[in-house]
């Protein structure tokens, strides 16, 4: 009884300590592409899209691919720098999709976010991309 309870206490507090994630993004990890139209996050369960914050810029020379993640969370929505363009969204969803400007140039970018999970907690991340 004491073992079935035990593995019964692991399974339950292992998917309770379970936080959002992304689990796929177009263009994949370090993926060499044509200019692409649109970013795409799929995430591990729905967040409220009002909440998110997905930003695609091109990486300053001299900047490591964290250093452009953080400088693409800071900057105001338009800024000259970012690739992304911002859109007001609402409501749950499981994949955030980003469309981008019109005739990326050839280079390095980052691909920055920032979620809200359903249990409060920010979930921030980085993926890179380059256009060839």
């Amino acid at each position: 009884m004491k073992s079935v309870l035990l593995v019964l206490t692991a399974l339950l507090s292992s998917t309770a300590l379970a936080h959002t994630e992304v689990t796929a993004i177009t263009p994949r990890r370090s993926a060499v592409v044509i200019a692409p139209k649109v970013v795409t996050l799929t995430i591990s369960e729905p967040v409220n899209l009002r909440f998110c914050t997905v930003r695609v810029m091109a990486i300053p020379v001299g900047k490591t691919a964290a250093q452009a993640s953080a400088l693409a969370l800071a900057a105001k929505n338009g800024a000259p720098q970012l690739a992304s363009v911002t859109q007001a969204a609402s409501g749950l969803s499981t994949v955030v999709c980003v469309p981008l400007r019109p005739a990326l140039t050839a280079g390095a970018y980052v691909i920055a976010w920032k979620l809200l999970s359903d249990d409060g907690h920010p979930v921030t991340g980085f993926s890179t991309f380059r256009v060839k």
